[in-house]
């Protein structure tokens, strides 16, 4: 199955980089619906003229961001050399805490393809 999603430059980049392997999600009903093996073909704002696709390795369902964040390093997030407080901070730009509450989070480990 194919999911389609959009993602800012910075972390379009470090994925077509290979810089990170964990993309970081709400675990919503559009979200709910990825399995391992399927492919995601991430297209990058503002323009959603390039894009990239991705095979789904695996997924890790956690309450909240801190839970995701803590079991794993921040390199695979692209984000090495960050605090746990940057970590959680630059989510609650994209995401509220009560979307957080409200579904839960996703940890997406993907592999560019």
């Amino acid at each position: 199955m194919e999911h389609d999603m959009t993602l800012f430059k910075e972390p379009f980049n470090m994925i077509k980089n290979r810089q990170k392997i964990i993309e970081v999600r709400l675990n919503d009903e559009k979200r709910q619906t990825i399995c391992i093996g399927d492919l995601i073909i991430f297209y990058k704002l503002p323009d959603r003229e390039e894009k990239l696709t991705v095979k789904v390795l695996d997924k890790y369902v956690f309450e909240n961001f801190e839970q995701l964040y803590s079991n794993f390093d921040f390199s695979l997030f692209g984000c090495q050399g960050y605090l746990m407080k940057r970590m959680i901070d630059e989510t609650y730009d994209i995401y509220t805490k009560e979307q957080e509450k409200k579904y839960g989070v996703l940890g997406i480990k993907i592999c560019l393809i």
